[in-house]
């Protein structure tokens, strides 16, 4: 079962999605991460680069809802495996923005 954030966590990630690419890009090529970490990441790029979703973009609010639902169980799965402190490390925003990814990994 995919873990789905809660209301306004939805919400941050969808707003994030451009800080949580260049995050989920900046952790696929640290070399310090465990492969198998990287290779989820480097997955989870070929998947949102793929023209075809379960939901197309087009689609108003849903249509990047399920790309926000697959990074937050991503990033939580790598959270767990190589520690906050890698996602600290390669966050490309602002604190603010690091703290609504830690509501949406519920770490």
């Amino acid at each position: 079962m995919v873990a789905r954030p809660e209301g306004g966590a939805l919400g941050d990630a969808v707003r994030l999605l451009p800080d949580l690419l260049r995050l989920v890009g900046r952790l696929a090529r640290d070399a310090t991460l465990p492969g198998g970490v990287r290779l989820r990441l480097w997955l989870l790029l070929a998947y949102l680069a793929m023209p075809i979703d379960l939901i197309p973009d087009f689609v108003p609010v849903l249509g990047y809802a399920d790309d926000a639902i697959l990074v937050a169980f991503v990033l939580r799965s790598v959270i767990r495996r190589a520690g906050p402190e890698a996602v600290a490390r390669h966050w490309p925003g602002g604190e603010e923005g690091l703290r609504a990814v830690r509501r949406l990994t519920r770490t």
